[in-house]
């Protein structure tokens, strides 16, 4: 058998392994000619992975028995399209793919099927008469951008204006929803859909930095700090989701906001995680997310059995640059040696160029870490960050430090 995998970050190495394990031969699509997956695929196909057309042809010359895509919602359209243009295998079909992967059609199922939400409204041009009611600060973002691109806090009318053209110039439709923001701590939730019963896997906490206008997540922690009560909530919506949009067998990614006594999901995507998620969600869980999605795929049925954590403890850690040319990481490997990280991953190739700390794809690299105690989370989190470095090609550490805080404890 032949897989067409479309995306060369991290996540995908973890798929191109399986795959290899399943003695499946691969070739990996991106466009970009440094993505760090290419060494572990048989064939590389520099191609713009979001142009269906070019990715059918692939498929066509490469006679592909079924292409795949993990922890990328954009992506996941590309694959269910041609999949389903050619008569290829695919756990999702297009329509769903497409009301999963856009924000503006996911907003108006939530409003009908009272899955709890912000005050919304979306549009190709700002309308104010559309957003009449909604109290500042009002949160804009492109409904078909992935990586937080666009997505910005405005305060007041100008800001509005301005994030809003913003919004609108990365969005490839043009559209941008305004919301409401919502204060609360935000949850990322992941499940498995079987037979239309989302199962919870791991409920976790997201820290994001404390900038004025944007969103930028440095750290996930699991156990996510609330109630049980609360963690009983996140359970029934997840399934309220999963039944208004027809899920039947997809793993499940849900964003929410709570004050451990209401929640207001963000948005939710029919993936795996992205970044080093995978490592959090399988120790949280015991369950291989990915390995799930190649047996869908694959048609091979998937169970989630009993739900139990490997570790006490789980936390990723995101890790951003100044400006300048990444070269390479230093004190990663010493560290994972004696098991004081538990597994890392370098996004950015050598000779990169560091821009701006502000999206998620602004990540240079990650960590994670496993404890049996917080006194050893924050042990092992402290000589982390006194040891790893970022070095540019002039042989400075140029890594934020900063954005590297102290793990705290995390209360509601």
């Amino acid at each position: 058998m032949k897989a067409l995998v479309l995306a060369g970050s991290c996540s995908q190495i973890v798929l191109l392994n399986q795959l290899r394990e399943r003695n499946i031969e691969t070739v990996l699509a991106d466009n970009n000619p440094n993505a760090v997956a290419i060494p572990y695929a048989d064939k590389f196909v520099r191609a713009n992975i979001l142009d269906e057309v070019a990715v059918k042809k692939i498929a066509i010359d490469e006679n592909i028995d079924f292409l795949i895509a993990v922890c990328a919602d954009q992506v996941l359209l590309t694959v269910a399209k041609v999949s389903e243009e050619l008569g290829l295998p695919c756990y999702i079909d297009y329509d769903t793919a497409c009301k999963v992967s856009d924000k503006g059609h996911m907003k108006d199922i939530f409003s009908k099927n009272e899955i709890p939400s912000s005050k919304h409204a979306f549009m190709s041009e700002l309308d104010m008469e559309k957003i009449k009611g909604m109290e500042y600060p009002l949160v804009v973002k492109p409904v078909d951008a992935y990586s937080s691109k666009g997505v910005r806090k405005a305060t007041n009318l100008d800001e509005l204006k301005l994030y809003f053209d913003e919004a609108s110039n990365i969005s490839r439709s043009g559209v941008v929803i305004v919301e409401e923001f919502v204060e609360g701590a935000e949850l990322t939730v992941d499940f498995e859909v079987v037979d239309g019963k989302a199962h919870l896997l791991s409920v976790s906490n997201t820290e994001k930095v404390n900038y004025k206008d944007r969103f930028l997540a440095f750290r996930t922690r699991f156990p996510a700090s609330v109630s049980d009560a609360t963690v009983k909530r996140v359970a029934d919506i997840g399934q309220k989701i999963a039944d208004a949009f027809n899920l039947v067998n997809t793993p499940m990614l849900v964003q929410l906001l709570t004050n451990d006594e209401k929640e207001s999901v963000l948005e939710f995507c029919a993936r795996t995680g992205g970044g080093a998620k995978y490592l959090l969600v399988k120790a949280a869980s015991g369950f291989d997310p990915i390995k799930a999605v190649v047996d869908l795929t694959l048609g091979i049925p998937v169970e989630v059995k009993e739900i139990k954590p490997e570790s006490k403890f789980i936390t990723n850690e995101f890790l951003y640059a100044y400006p300048g040319t990444f070269d390479h990481l230093e004190g990663f490997d010493e560290l994972k040696a004696d098991g004081t990280i538990a597994e890392y991953w370098q996004f950015k190739w050598q000779g990169a160029e560091i821009v701006n700390a502000v999206t998620s794809s602004d990540r240079v690299a990650s960590f994670t870490i496993y404890s049996d105690s917080y006194e050893e989370l924050v042990e092992k989190h402290n000589r982390i960050a006194e040891t790893i470095k970022i070095i540019d090609k002039n042989g400075e550490d140029i890594m934020r430090h900063d954005l590297l805080t102290d793990i705290k404890p995390l209360f509601l």
